[in-house]
């Protein structure tokens, strides 16, 4: 499977290395991070690690694509976002380090991962979700375009414990709709 880069206006998103293992852990040494996103916490160098053994994988068997998201002309990571093949299409995810909020970075490599996954891998649906306590994460989904498909309780390894997880969902024919202009 070839290696996709991607671009945006101020985002390159490229294949996740083994050097971005430090900036990895580094972005998710965040305690609010860490609640907001399913990644164990403490979050050790062996988790990257291990992260980036099952997205090698995943992209070879083509279930999961996931991009270091970096600012254009600098090469550190500053998050990631990727998309994993479920029964039903795809499912959407991604965090940004802290220092990186509130800038439309999530908004704008989400974007670019979710036209990845209509164009390129021809997702039926692409779905996402986000605890209930991260109202941002809702917020960059609702700008995309995705629609509110429910709730349930998902595990939450930071945490320990099952917390309310808001779905949404957008079906390839709503994606042409809102990209067609």
């Amino acid at each position: 499977m070839p290696k996709f880069i991607l671009k945006s206006d101020r985002l390159l998103l490229r294949p996740p290395e083994v050097r971005d293992v430090g900036d990895i852990v580094q972005g998710l040494e965040w305690d609010v991070v860490s609640n907001l996103a399913r990644a164990p916490w403490p979050y050790e160098p062996q988790h990257a690690h291990e992260f980036l053994q099952r997205q090698e994988e995943g992209r070879a068997h083509c279930t999961d694509f996931a991009f270091a998201v970096t600012e254009k002309g600098a090469d550190s990571l500053i998050g990631m976002c990727g998309v994993h093949r479920r029964e039903q299409g795809f499912e959407l995810g991604y965090w940004l380090a802290k220092p990186h909020w509130g800038r439309g970075y999530a908004t704008e490599a989400a974007a670019e991962v979710l036209g990845f996954a209509f164009r390129n891998l021809r997702a039926g649906v692409v779905e996402a979700g986000w605890f209930h306590d991260n109202p941002a994460s809702g917020r960059v989904l609702s700008k995309l375009g995705f629609v509110f498909a429910g709730a349930e309780k998902r595990e939450s390894a930071a945490r320990g414990t099952r917390v309310l997880c808001n779905l949404v969902s957008m079906r390839r024919a709503d994606f042409g709709r809102r990209n067609a202009a």
